[in-house]
């Protein structure tokens, strides 16, 4: 890993919380922060950072470079730490861990205790949480007499009863029935109004419900961040684009509407947003960010993607096969038209979610009904043409 400088202890002391520290044996170089009273959200695939983030604010974790601050306060750094139990900080993951041997009320009126807080003040607060999530009703309960949604409720009153000045979220509705998730999340979005929030998940729900703002980990690095609304939109990753449910795909401007990928398909779309007079987008002496060679990503909705059973060397369009690169007349400008081989079939009820690989090994999914997958005899393997409007395809300036 190429080394950097990273932060020095003085820094970071505009936000809430800071990261700009390295772990060398994770290979873990992370720099991004929350605002106080923002909610972030940290996403990206297994393996890539989320846990690790998590664990340096919360202090179970020391870096080997750089430095972690909370409230712009030094709390981590090769030369100093401050232990978790002395950060206000709490941390509400998959499971509760409420302690067995206490009941409903003591667990949430423990953490005042333990910072100090006297027995009646600490009760009266524990009965307050208890009440604001729903659960005053349950206070003389122990866990095991807790459904799977109660105790996670009053996991939530307990982390709250210590004003926190930051609450870690680590896939918290994981483990929740279904059924069960939506009024979690409801509450979760009520009780953390203006709290300073970091947030581990893997579900868009908790994206759009709980998150402002969310930096996009990939390989021990943030490689994107952002409003919620603007990453989502405008993803430059595979991970967030699967997260937005759209696909992905990367290449090189060739005109005002017009990219090339890698494999020599040609991608038609539009520019949200964008001026057309000129290619290059860019006032006299202005550096444009759209023009011929540059690099640009485009987004396309599954939905808007149609599947066609690959053409014949000699149909009567007159159309060679996509496999060999040529599209068929009946199917040109403003369409797009890609030769593609299916890699992965999803199957749900009435529709099915396609996956194909381009050429270059880029993906795109489509989504059909079941009746016209199981007509095209779609399975892994399977040369097709996937049809796109142009109308339908984003095109952006990769950032």
């Amino acid at each position: 890993m190429t080394e950097r400088p990273l932060a020095e202890p003085s820094a970071g002391a505009a936000a809430a919380a800071a990261l700009d520290c390295r772990v060398s044996d994770r290979d873990v170089e992370l720099r991004f922060s929350v605002s106080a009273g923002r909610r972030l959200a940290i996403v990206g695939p297994n393996g890539a950072g989320k846990t690790t983030a998590a664990d340096l604010l919360a202090g179970h974790l020391r870096p080997d470079a750089g430095a972690v601050h909370l409230h712009g306060q030094l709390v981590s750094s090769p030369g100093l730490h401050v232990p978790a139990h002395r950060r206000r900080v709490v941390s509400l993951e998959q499971r509760p861990a409420l302690l067995p041997h206490l009941t409903a009320l003591h667990n949430v009126a423990y953490g005042p205790r333990s910072r100090g807080v006297r027995r009646r003040p600490a009760l009266d607060r524990a009965r307050t949480e208890l009440e604001a999530v729903g659960c005053g009703d349950l206070a003389d309960r122990r866990p095991h007499e807790l459904s799977g949604g109660q105790a996670q409720r009053v996991a939530l009153a307990r982390a709250l009863a210590v004003d926190p000045e930051l609450v870690l979220l680590d896939e918290p509705l994981a483990a929740l029935d279904v059924e069960v998730a939506p009024g979690i999340r409801r509450l979760l979005a009520d009780r953390l109004t203006g709290r300073t929030v970091v947030m581990v998940t893997h579900d868009p729900l908790d994206l759009w419900a709980l998150a402002d703002d969310v930096v996009v980990v990939s390989g021990g690095r943030a490689v994107q961040s952002g409003t919620v609304e603007g990453v989502l939109t405008r993803p430059g990753s595979d991970f967030a684009a699967r997260l937005a449910g759209v696909s992905l795909l990367e290449g090189t401007v060739v005109d005002d509407d017009e990219v090339h990928t890698p494999g020599g398909d040609t991608v038609t779309g539009h520019r949200p947003g964008a001026r057309y007079e000129d290619v290059s987008g860019a006032e006299p002496g202005e550096v444009s960010d759209w023009a011929p060679g540059t690099r640009a990503i485009a987004t396309i909705d599954p939905r808007a993607v149609a599947v066609h059973a690959a053409y014949g060397p000699a149909d009567e369009a007159g159309a060679g096969s996509p496999a060999d690169g040529v599209v068929p007349r009946s199917l040109s400008s403003p369409r797009n038209a890609w030769p593609a081989r299916v890699v992965e079939l999803a199957p749900a009820g009435a529709l099915t979610r396609v996956t194909a690989e381009l050429r270059d090994g880029q993906r795109v999914d489509a989504e059909v009904t079941s009746r016209s997958a199981a007509e095209l005899a779609l399975a892994p393997g399977v040369d097709v043409t996937l049809v796109v409007k142009a109308a339908q395809v984003a095109l952006y300036p990769r950032s």
